[in-house]
């Protein structure tokens, strides 16, 4: 970054600080593209860094009056994204591993009628289910194995509920897919 936006950027800094809220939007004009470059970086997910993102700012705004050096804004709201993207990941780890665990733990038992079909398909639907994105694997577990609303999968995930709605629709998709592909839908 060129000294002149350093400085550009230090100003919108003393200016937001001073209670300049047009400051401040500028600030989020010239920098949220490049924060959710960084988030993305870490996410591979494009919706998922924006909301990464949009949970910074606030943290941002909060806490520019402790920033000491006002031309180092740059380097220090990345590194805030940062932190929060490493965070969200090791977060997701965590349920990926208590997911698996329940799968291991929680198998569906099946009547003894039919019960070759049954582990056939159960075994079929595991197996398209694990070519999923973990974030897919998530949200169908929350909503449809534990049954809980949308709502609810969307406080506990931390993402806005039409995130949520749009995760299950990919993912209803993606499974047609894979089971087209298996001809196990007609």
């Amino acid at each position: 970054m060129t000294n002149k936006n350093k400085i550009v950027d230090s100003w919108l800094v003393l200016q937001t600080r001073s209670g300049n809220n047009k400051a401040m939007a500028l600030l989020v004009k010239r920098w949220h593209k490049k924060l959710c470059r960084q988030a993305y970086w870490y996410t591979k997910d494009l919706d998922t860094s924006k909301d990464v993102v949009q949970d910074c700012w606030p943290v941002i705004i909060k806490k520019i009056g402790s920033l000491k050096d006002d031309l180092s804004f740059g380097s220090w709201a990345l590194s805030i994204v940062t932190r929060k993207s490493i965070d969200l990941l090791r977060k997701n780890n965590r349920e990926i591993k208590n997911l698996e665990e329940y799968y291991d733990n929680n198998s569906i038992t099946l009547n003894d009628n039919n019960f070759d079909a049954h582990e056939n398909l159960e075994e079929t639907l595991k197996k398209a289910i694990k070519k999923l994105p973990e974030r897919s694997r998530i949200v169908l577990n929350l909503f449809y194995l534990e049954e809980i609303s949308i709502m609810q999968v969307s406080k506990i995930l931390n993402v806005p509920e039409g995130t949520i709605k749009s995760r299950l629709f990919n993912a209803r998709e993606k499974l047609k897919t894979i089971l087209k592909q298996k001809n196990y839908e007609k």
